[in-house]
């Protein structure tokens, strides 16, 4: 991927959480309301923005590119996000996967270990790459996604997210 390409990405990214943090007000969300858990709590955080600069690939494909993604999530009541990522795919093309999921907080009684999972609709694997990925049409594929973190500090955390049997991709979150 070019530098100017990682830095529209960036752009985007940001603009986006700029766009969110001035439009929003504590009871305003963009996710439908149907993602989040009624009666339950407000999350801590509006939304977090993550930025994954490296994705080591299982395979030595000469054809693999650098991977890089921006990504900003809506955090929900319930533990339940939606968000958008903005991403170079494994074979320098430009995608983008909307989302929604599921965060998993204090696992095994680590208060800074969490999961989350995501399920969603990606866009990218075009020709010649359409068949990289399952049960793609036109460049349109569903995707799952669980990924396992660990919180720094209040609002930082690195996470490693499962990209099926083909790659790992090593990610930070930034909440806001």
């Amino acid at each position: 991927m070019s530098l100017s390409t990682l830095s529209r990405f960036c752009l985007v990214a940001a603009l986006s959480v700029s766009f969110a943090s001035a439009h929003a007000d504590a009871t305003s969300r963009y996710c439908p309301d149907f993602l989040a858990v009624q009666g339950a709590p407000e999350p801590a955080h509006r939304g977090e923005f993550t930025f994954s600069p490296y994705t080591h690939h299982f395979s030595n494909n000469p054809e693999h590119k650098k991977v890089v993604l921006v990504a900003i999530d809506e955090q929900l009541p319930g533990d339940r996000l939606c968000g958008v990522s903005f991403f170079s795919n494994s074979f320098g093309q430009p995608s983008v996967y909307v989302y929604a999921g599921q965060q998993f907080n204090n696992l095994w009684g680590v208060p800074q270990l969490f999961a989350k999972v995501t399920g969603g609709i990606m866009y990218g694997y075009v020709a010649p790459y359409e068949n990289k990925v399952p049960l793609n049409y036109k460049g349109f594929n569903p995707a799952i996604i669980p990924s396992v973190g660990y919180k720094l500090t209040q609002h930082d955390s690195v996470q490693l997210k499962f990209l099926g049997t083909a790659a790992l991709m090593f990610s930070y979150g930034r909440q806001f």
